[in-house]
C-alpha cells in the first residue's frame, strides 16, 4: 500500500486551475522529485500536501490517514524553504530546537536531538552562530537540521539549492542523496533542475500547466519519456527531436528525415501503424557518437556521414552540432576525436534507443 497518496488532486485560484486532477502514490521511505518549468504547479502540489494551500477536489493520505482537514501542525510534516526561513535572532541551536521547544520537548531531551542532527550534518562548530555568520551552505543545512530534528513521517523540500553556486549544489545534493539513505524517510522534493530530478529521485513526477505528464523511476522518465514535452525536458543536452516520416517497403521500415532515410529494427505494431504517415522522431545526444565509442551491446547500429558545424568541448567528451534535414542534431563523442567545424565525419546512431512520436498528440508511439 502507498505511504503517501494523491488523487485527483485540484487546486483553483479563482478561475484559474492551477492543479487538474494530479493522481501519485509513493511507498514509504521513497523520494519523490516534482519537476517541470516555473508555473507548472509543482509548488502548489508541494503546499498542498504540506497544508499551506487548501485543495479544490480531491485527496491526499499519509500512511492511509485522509490529511485534507488536517492543520499543518498537525500532518506530521517538516518543510524546508528555498529562503532557509531562520530566526536571524537565534544561534543555529536555537534555530534547530525551536520547533521542539514549541512542542513542549523536555531541554534535555531538545539538547541531545540537536546534537544529533548538528553531528548528522557536520554542523557541530556552528551552534553558537547565528544566521548572519553563516555561509549559504551553513545556511541550507541548519534549515535541514530543523527539519530532521521533528523526526517528521514527510519531509517536503521547496527548491531548496537554488539559492547555491553550482559546485555547492552538487556537494548539497550527495550530502541529500546521504540522508535520504542513512534515514528512509519519505521525501518531496521540489526543483526546475532536471538534473538534481535524475540525481536525487526514486520517482520522478513531470508536471506542464498543472497537468501530470508522466510518473515513474528516474530510468524510465528518460529512456521510456511519455511524450514530447517530458521527451524535450528531461536530460541535458536535450534530447534531438524532428519531424520525420515512416515508410514501409518490402517488409522494412525505415523513417525518413529529409534527404536521409534510418532503417527502424523490429518496429512495433504501433508504429507499423503509422506507416505513410508523418512522425516526430528523437535521439539522445549519448546515441549519436563517433563510431568507436558506438555501444557494443546494440543490435542496431547506423553509421552517417554528417557535416559539422559546431564543436562544444566539455572536459569529459565532446558536444557536436550537425544537421539531419533542416533541424540541429546534437551529438556526444569522445574528448580525444579530432573534429573541427566544417569537417564531414562518420557518426553512429544506436538505432536500439530512438524514439517515436506522433505529431498530433505528441504522445509516444510504443
Amino acid at each position: 500500500m502507498a505511504f503517501l497518496e494523491i488523487h485527483n488532486l485540484r487546486k483553483s485560484f479563482g478561475d484559474v486551475d492551477v492543479l487538474k486532477g494530479i493522481n501519485i502514490a509513493i511507498e514509504e521511505g521513497g523520494f519523490l522529485v516534482l519537476v517541470g518549468p516555473s508555473g507548472c504547479g509543482k509548488s502548489t502540489l508541494l503546499n498542498s500536501i504540506a497544508g499551506l494551500e487548501t485543495v479544490s477536489a480531491g485527496e491526499i493520505r499519509i500512511a492511509g490517514r485522509p490529511v485534507n482537514d488536517l492543520h499543518p501542525s498537525e500532518r506530521d510534516i517538516a518543510m524546508v524553504f528555498q529562503s532557509y526561513a531562520l530566526y536571524p535572532n537565534m544561534n543555529v541551536a536555537e534555530n534547530i530546537a525551536f520547533g521542539l521547544e514549541m512542542r513542549g520537548v523536555a531541554k534535555a531531551e531538545r539538547d541531545a536531538a540537536v546534537a544529533k542532527v548538528a553531528d548528522m550534518l557536520q554542523i557541530e562548530p556552528l551552534l553558537k552562530r547565528r544566521p548572519g555568520q553563516l555561509s549559504g551552505g551553513q545556511r541550507q543545512r541548519v534549515a535541514m537540521g530543523r527539519a530532521l530534528v521533528r523526526d517528521p513521517q514527510v519531509f517536503l523540500f521547496d527548491e531548496p539549492l537554488s539559492n547555491l553556486d553550482a559546485k555547492l549544489r552538487v556537494d548539497m545534493r550527495t550530502e541529500i542523496k546521504k540522508l535520504h539513505q542513512a534515514l528512509a524517510t519519505t521525501i518531496v522534493y521540489v526543483t526546475h533542475d532536471q538534473i538534481e530530478a535524475m540525481t536525487l529521485a526514486t520517482q520522478i513526477a513531470v508536471l506542464k500547466d498543472g497537468i501530470l505528464q508522466q510518473v515513474g523511476s528516474p530510468e524510465e522518465v528518460y529512456s521510456n519519456p511519455a511524450n514530447v514535452f517530458v521527451a524535450d525536458f528531461m536530460g541535458s543536452p536535450t534530447m534531438n527531436l524532428m519531424p520525420a516520416s515512416l515508410h514501409q517497403a518490402n517488409g522494412a521500415t525505415s523513417v525518413q528525415i529529409g534527404a536521409v532515410s534510418l532503417p527502424v529494427s523490429e518496429p512495433s505494431e504501433a508504429l507499423r501503424a503509422h506507416a505513410g504517415r508523418d512522425i516526430v522522431f528523437g535521439v539522445r545526444p549519448e546515441d549519436v557518437t563517433d563510431v568507436s565509442s558506438a555501444d557494443r551491446s546494440a543490435r542496431f547500429i547506423e553509421t552517417l556521414e554528417c557535416g559539422i558545424d559546431v564543436v562544444e568541448p566539455t572536459g569529459a567528451d565532446k558536444f557536436v552540432v550537425t544537421r539531419l534535414g533542416e533541424k540541429e542534431v546534437t551529438a556526444r563523442v569522445r574528448s580525444s576525436e579530432r573534429i573541427a567545424p566544417g569537417d564531414r565525419v562518420p557518426l553512429a546512431f544506436n538505432m536500439d534507443k530512438v524514439h517515436f512520436f506522433d505529431p498530433q498528440t505528441e504522445m509516444r508511439i510504443n
